[in-house]
């Protein structure tokens, strides 16, 4: 066992760094330990958090010529969790999502490079209610290791900031003090753990 094994807090095994290779090649998103989120202020003074509870991706990182990468993500947008029944059936409905019509939201990366140590920026097409928009978010890689199942994973973890409005999701409600009661800017969040696949591009 190396001396710099990592501990994984859900279990009594280790993780090890994965050797010498490097992380080049197919991944694809492990839901279970991922998390792909948001944040909104509400009514002026705080914030709301959500995430969606069904999604899948996959794509090709190549540490060494980032361009050559790439990700395809998508989203169940009627998963979407708030922690409130009431709130998530209005996000839902044709105010916002409008899930029945536009069930899914996607993200397909058109550009990768080099941002830092071990950080990436990531810009591509983000639909949601079939409007597509361009983003970039700001990822830092951690990683290669492998996990006590012999599967190699690498973690990526990124946010960004959109306004909803671009979307078409314009609803809101204005306060009798001043101001509305949903923000417009909206940072998404990704917590994502990739585990290595057979994948072809």
């Amino acid at each position: 066992m190396s001396s710099n094994a990592i501990s994984d807090p859900s279990t009594t095994d280790t993780i090890e760094p994965a050797g010498p290779t490097d992380a080049t090649g197919h991944y694809e998103i492990d839901p279970n330990h991922s998390r792909i989120g948001f944040v909104v202020r509400h009514a002026m003074v705080s914030k709301v958090r959500g995430a969606f509870g069904e999604f899948n991706g996959s794509g090709f990182f190549d540490p060494r010529d980032p361009a050559n990468s790439h990700l395809h993500l998508t989203i169940g947008a009627a998963s979407v969790d708030t922690g409130n029944a009431d709130r998530d059936a209005h996000l839902a409905s044709g105010d916002f999502f409008e899930t029945q019509v536009f069930p899914e939201i996607e993200f397909r990366s058109t550009r990768v490079q080099r941002s830092g140590t071990d950080a990436y920026e990531v810009t591509g097409d983000l639909t949601i209610k079939g409007v597509t928009h361009s983003v970039s978010v700001e990822f830092s890689v951690q990683g290669p290791v492998r996990d006590p199942f012999g599967l190699t994973r690498i973690g990526l973890e990124g946010s960004t900031k959109v306004n909803r409005k671009d979307w078409g999701l314009e609803w809101n409600a204005a306060l009798e003090t001043g101001g509305v009661l949903v923000g417009e800017q909206v940072t998404l969040e990704f917590d994502v753990s990739a585990v290595a696949s057979e994948g072809t591009d």
